[in-house]
């Protein structure tokens, strides 16, 4: 062992031995046949061994040994004398040097990393605990039929609904009004007729300080899309001319029972839906309701940095229905009790834990087929397009070209039942991969054309290789634009 040991020599200073001619030195080991022995140099090894065991040899060397004293290893040393019996006494390392070490190593350079490690796992737990209470205290108020601490509804005085909204949303941002607010506004709101039905519940015409509301009232069973779309109005910046304006969200009773209300601005011309139903419209209208849809959808899509910002939202039930026709013929998107969130910023994607599915006649291929990423914002996106091409074929159907018009049709009326089931829609669209038809009339005006290739684009098979609804914007921009020159020009 003492032969395959390797060396190591403390800077001893060498005497010179020129005038030495040897030693007495003290003698251990099995190398030993008595306890002294005599030599030019007295040497002691030591060798750490597993179990922090130390083997020590004690000898003497009658040549040379410089080369063997100046070797070394992290586990063995060895120390070199020149006098008489200088070695007996000798010990390189005990235990408590070599086996403490590393002790002290991982107290100093371990235990910081786990307090470390502790303090920001109780500080995480805790800021948990501090949003979890603090959203707990804000339902608490959005839930709380009690009036104990309602703002007094002379706090929101005689002003008109625009200036209540321009108190508290600047243009272009805002989340709506605080929720003691809300909950003053829908108990001074007083119901008028009701005006559309679905799945969800019902929309009913109010009215608040003289002005028209929608209140929409959510069904029981309903509750997740009441609550996430409470959630997103209430925690992102949402105000665009394109997107429903929302003005409060509460649950009161009535009735001896527990209603969900959404308060939103009112549209006269109701949903799309209904708006082509009784109207038809020229190519120019044609196209401005198409503009302005995309122009909230990409509202949506995109992700807005700052403190002003928003994250990226797709709605994920697009159709003619959840979108409504303003006065000025401008459309905005309503409905997002599906609507998923992204954030970049640690790519972080909510999708919420709505249980309800978005509308069979309107899924993509991907949904229908159950191939969609789940875990990509992309795919919703995708989606979301696949729609928006649905909605402006309607909206072609109804656009009169030479005096000739279309009725109304919903999307695959002619290839589905009026209620198609999951598996109608999954043979029409990914078996047959038909699309609805386009008459070659269209072809004949500029802006028909235009919109046809378009929808075409956002109906590819292939997720990724439709149209982006940014790139769409920017489309019918320049058709419209280009249209207008045309027109000054005339």
């Amino acid at each position: 062992m003492l032969q395959k040991s390797l060396w190591m020599i403390l800077f001893w200073t060498v005497p010179s031995v020129t005038d030495v001619t040897s030693y007495n030195c003290t003698c251990e080991g099995g190398h030993c046949s008595e306890n002294t022995c005599n030599g030019k140099t007295c040497f002691v090894t030591e060798q750490l061994l597993e179990k922090n065991e130390i083997h020590r040899v004690r000898g003497c060397f009658n040549s040379d040994i410089t080369e063997q004293c100046n070797s070394k290893t992290s586990f063995s040393e060895a120390r070199c004398c020149y006098s008489n019996f200088c070695n007996a006494d000798i010990t390189i390392y005990t235990i408590k040097e070599k086996v403490e070490e590393p002790v002290g190593l991982v107290l100093v350079t371990v235990l910081p990393v786990a307090l470390f490690l502790i303090l920001a796992i109780l500080f995480t737990f805790l800021f948990w605990k501090l949003r979890r209470k603090s959203r707990k205290k804000l339902l608490a108020r959005l839930i709380d039929f009690g009036n104990e601490d309602i703002v007094n509804a002379s706090t929101v005085g005689d002003s008109t609904l625009g200036d209540l909204l321009d108190d508290y949303c600047t243009t272009g941002s805002g989340s709506g009004l605080p929720f003691l607010v809300q909950r003053t506004v829908a108990r001074q709101v007083t119901l008028g007729e009701c005006v559309g039905k679905g799945r969800y519940g019902e929309v009913w015409r109010g009215t608040w300080q003289g002005e028209n509301v929608a209140v929409k009232i959510f069904s029981s069973r309903d509750e997740q899309s009441w609550f996430r779309e409470t959630e997103i109005y209430n925690t992102v910046l949402l105000r665009h001319e394109n997107i429903l304006g929302f003005i409060a969200s509460d649950m009161t009773s009535r009735n001896s029972s527990t209603q969900l209300w959404l308060i939103t601005h009112y549209h006269d011309n109701g949903s799309l839906y209904d708006y082509l139903q009784r109207n038809t419209v020229d190519p120019e209208s044609c196209l401005q309701l198409a503009v302005s849809i995309i122009c909230g959808l990409v509202h949506l899509h995109v992700e807005i940095f700052g403190t002003q910002g928003k994250p990226a939202i797709a709605h994920r039930d697009l159709k003619s229905r959840n979108i409504l026709v303003k006065s000025n013929k401008q459309c905005c998107i309503a409905d997002l009790g599906l609507a998923v969130m992204h954030c970049q910023n640690g790519d972080y994607l909510d999708i919420g834990n709505n249980p309800r599915v978005g509308t069979k006649r309107y899924m993509a291929p991907e949904l229908l087929d159950e191939t969609i990423r789940t875990d990509s914002f992309e795919s919703y996106k995708q989606t979301d397009v696949w729609a928006y091409g649905l909605v402006v074929w309607e909206i072609c159907r109804r656009t009169i070209i030479n005096g000739m018009v279309e009725d109304y049709r919903p999307p695959f009326y002619d290839v589905v039942p009026h209620d198609p089931s999951f598996e109608d829609m999954k043979k029409v669209v990914c078996v047959d991969q038909q699309r609805p038809n386009v008459p070659n009339t269209w072809c004949l005006d500029n802006v028909l054309s235009a919109l046809t290739k378009i929808m075409r684009e956002c109906w590819y098979q292939s997720p990724s290789a439709r149209l982006t609804a940014l790139r769409i914007k920017k489309t019918l921009n320049n058709l419209k634009n280009s249209l207008e020159q045309r027109k000054q020009e005339c």
